[in-house]
């Protein structure tokens, strides 16, 4: 006895419906927290890059200054220990969900950015250092790199702002508990007292 015949549109249903399906799941936002995780990290990346760079100029840069101003040696050795803290410090693989080691992170670069900042407002002291053109460069480079800073962190805050918003709210939320349940809230900058106060330079 002869099967009947299937009709061709039966094979074509199952693929169709996996395909539905997949689109379906994708939509829904099963993958917003892994994406918007790795989008954190990578904008992490480039906040730690930037302050790489600015403490590569530090030694060159207080090298310059006390050629003019040796007598500034206060500033300038407040300045080499803050660099020395703001690299020496180990930084765990976790660092953005662990809250501990961030703040000692962010602790270390907010002194290191005071100690830069009064050794620009001595320089204010020395008119052949503020004419000195490697001076000059140095200054420059190193507020684009401030500038390099700031954005940086402003784009990590924004990151991480749209991945733990993503923790907490619907669909979001749901795969959080069903699928990413490891997955911590990063962490994020805030601004210290004493860096929102604008210095006060005194002559």
């Amino acid at each position: 006895m002869s099967r009947p015949a299937v009709p061709v549109a039966h094979y074509f249903r199952v693929p169709a419906l996996a395909l539905l399906l997949g689109l379906a799941v994708s939509g829904c936002g099963i993958n917003n927290i892994p994406a918007f995780q790795e989008a954190a990290k990578a904008k992490w990346s480039e906040v730690q890059n930037q302050y790489q760079r600015r403490a590569d100029l530090v030694p060159n840069l207080v090298e310059t200054v006390k050629g003019f101003a040796k007598q500034e040696r206060e500033v300038l050795e407040a300045v080499t220990a803050a660099r020395a803290r703001a690299t020496s410090i180990q930084l765990p693989a976790d660092i953005v969900t662990d809250p501990e080691a961030f703040k000692k992170f962010q602790d270390a670069q907010a002194q290191l950015t005071g100690a830069l900042g009064r050794l620009l407002a001595v320089s204010e002291r020395y008119p052949d250092l503020k004419s000195n053109q490697n001076f000059l460069a140095l200054q420059s480079q190193l507020e684009g790199t401030e500038n390099r800073i700031a954005v940086a962190r402003r784009d990590y805050i924004e990151a991480v702002r749209v991945y733990n918003t993503e923790l907490r709210t619907v669909p979001g939320v749901i795969w959080y508990k069903v699928l990413y349940s490891s997955n911590k809230p990063m962490e994020t900058f805030a601004v210290a007292e004493d860096v929102q106060r604008t210095p006060q330079v005194k002559f």
